[in-house]
């Protein structure tokens, strides 16, 4: 078990790894939507939720934090759309979007860890880009501090980016011209 753990956390701290510079997340929280970059090139455009409440990085908050970061680790490969992830490991349970009840994070994490002064705090508190079963509330603001997703919209994403790609949460408009 301990050997696995080991192995576990060079994965997701190796600084060997290749990193994707091919792709750039832009997130416009005043937009509700993410725009994937590749290579400079706009590839394609979801919509998402970021937090409702509001846009920042206090310890403790369920703001959305604003800035650069990266995709520190991704969980999930294989998972059926709708899968529940608890404290970032499969339940066994599968949601259909929009079930009601409760509102786990489902299908795929990206987990971001920050790259500037104000926002270096993401990965310790839990911000990750990943699929909610609450599909209607996508485009809205509605999380507690991630950037939801569609399930099958964070599947075609997962399968696009790798680790350290860039992801930069803005409070502007998304640019209109490249």
């Amino acid at each position: 078990m301990h050997v696995l753990l080991a192995a576990l956390l060079v994965t997701l701290f190796s600084g060997c790894a290749t990193k994707d510079r091919d792709h750039v997340l832009l997130v416009s929280v005043p937009d509700q939507k993410m725009l994937l970059l590749e290579r400079g090139i706009p590839v394609v455009t979801y919509r998402v939720s970021t937090s409702k409440f509001g846009a920042g990085a206090a310890d403790g908050s369920y703001f959305t934090p604003l800035g650069v970061h990266e995709v520190a680790a991704k969980i999930g490969d294989g998972a059926p759309e709708g899968a529940v992830f608890k404290d970032r490991r499969p339940t066994g349970e599968v949601l259909r979007p929009n079930a009601p009840g409760r509102d786990p994070i489902v299908t795929r994490i990206l987990w971001l860890r920050g790259t500037e002064p104000g926002n270096q705090n993401s990965f310790q508190r839990y911000i990750y880009i990943h699929g909610t079963p609450e599909e209607r509330s996508i485009g809205k603001p509605a999380s507690y501090g991630c950037i939801r997703m569609r399930s099958r919209d964070v599947v075609q994403l997962y399968e696009i980016v790798g680790r350290g790609a860039r992801v930069e949460i803005l409070s502007t408009p998304l640019p209109t011209t490249f």
